[in-house]
């Protein structure tokens, strides 16, 4: 295959991997070449951010390859981190944020399997919002992230502590409970 293709590939490879990231070896199981080839892609993305002035780089942390903002551009992430963001979150950051105020500290795998979805894009809202916190990892095979929720968790919604959130029902076997969590939720803003 032509280099610049498999450039592209490997791109958004390492952009699928997110913090996770991809190994050489992956990427040479993946893209069908050599530890070789995969280097000589590597170097050659990493050249290419560099002389045209992009606002990514490649990130080799412990053999994991990643895609990450540049540390010189630092000052512009902080200022958008900083801004208002709307107070509105949408139903899926709503249930993500409820399933790890109840059950932290929590792995996203362990949110996705209680969600019944992918819960990667509002795990990211709630972090950038500061109402979910990475805590540690959890001691199992790929030590995967913990989540907790923060102090501005408990500001934002008026809590003193984890204690004062209502508590779940076990079941919701009528019309009556369902209305009580759509209630829960209401008390909330959402998109």
């Amino acid at each position: 295959m032509e280099l610049d293709y498999l450039k592209g590939v490997a791109e958004g490879l390492l952009f699928a991997g997110g913090d996770e990231g991809i190994t050489v070896s992956e990427l040479s199981n993946v893209l069908d070449v050599s530890l070789d080839e995969v280097r000589q892609i590597v170097d050659e993305l990493q050249t290419d951010y560099k002389e045209q002035n992009r606002g990514l780089m490649i990130l080799n942390a412990n053999g994991m390859l990643s895609l990450t903002t540049k540390p010189v551009h630092s000052e512009y992430f902080k200022k958008w981190v900083i801004q208002p963001k709307p107070s509105r979150m949408s139903q899926a950051a709503l249930e993500t944020l409820a399933i790890i105020a109840y059950q932290q500290p929590i792995t996203r795998t362990e949110i996705d399997e209680i969600r019944g979805v992918r819960s990667e894009r509002p795990l990211q809202t709630l972090v950038s919002r500061m109402l979910v916190e990475e805590c540690g990892r959890k001691e199992t095979v790929g030590r995967p992230t913990l989540f907790r929720t923060t102090k501005e968790f408990l500001t934002f919604f008026g809590l003193s502590t984890l204690e004062e959130l209502p508590e779940l029902e076990t079941s919701l076997d009528s019309e009556a409970d369902a209305s009580d969590v759509d209630l829960f939720f209401d008390q909330f803003p959402n998109e």
